[in-house]
């Protein structure tokens, strides 16, 4: 199963990176799937830690992904890291092997630590439409325009019957995006 988190890494340096990822979760074993060349490769090569964080404020996922990264952290527990003050949950990773690959090494993990902070309310179609409109901004040099516009066409259409003010922000951020790269593009 893959899940959408966050995942928080530490580098050598003691810098922490904030990304939203695709996380493939199997009971205890978490494999992280970055692209060449990321940062959150980069770090969990050097450190062999991460967190995963789960969290339902799509700002997070929006906001990695236009330069808003400054989220309230706390202290990991049983890893050298941080987890998101926001997360309804986390867990603490260590890096057990790597497969190597061109494009997308894969990175597993064992979880040695989780904790609950919250309980999950639920989503709402407007949620779900931000983390599908980030991940397409994601995407953005590997996706034909007219794909992008038609999934935002539909996007939209639970972001209008559901958003709250969060959904509402990380969605404008997402289409400032998508304004500067593609001028012409229709915007909800």
């Amino acid at each position: 199963m893959i899940q959408e988190t966050i995942v928080t890494t530490l580098s050598a340096a003691g810098i922490v990176h904030i990304a939203p990822m695709g996380v493939h979760v199997d009971g205890v074993d978490f494999s992280i799937l970055p692209f060449k060349p990321s940062t959150t490769l980069n770090n969990l090569l050097e450190t062999g830690a991460a967190v995963v964080n789960c969290c339902d404020d799509v700002r997070i996922f929006a906001g990695c992904l236009t330069g808003r990264r400054d989220w309230a952290l706390k202290s990991a527990e049983r890893i050298k890291g941080f987890y998101l003050a926001a997360s309804l949950a986390h867990t603490e990773l260590k890096l057990q092997c790597v497969e190597d690959d061109e494009l997308r090494p894969r990175l597993i993990c064992k979880a040695v630590h989780t904790v609950n902070h919250s309980p999950f309310q639920g989503f709402n179609r407007a949620q779900f439409a931000v983390l599908e409109a980030a991940i397409l901004i994601s995407r953005l040099d590997r996706l034909p325009w007219d794909k992008i516009q038609s999934e935002l066409d539909y996007l939209g259409i639970g972001l209008n019957k559901c958003a709250g003010d969060r959904e509402l922000e990380a969605w404008a951020w997402l289409m400032e995006v998508i304004e500067q790269r593609r001028p012409g593009i229709r915007l909800l």
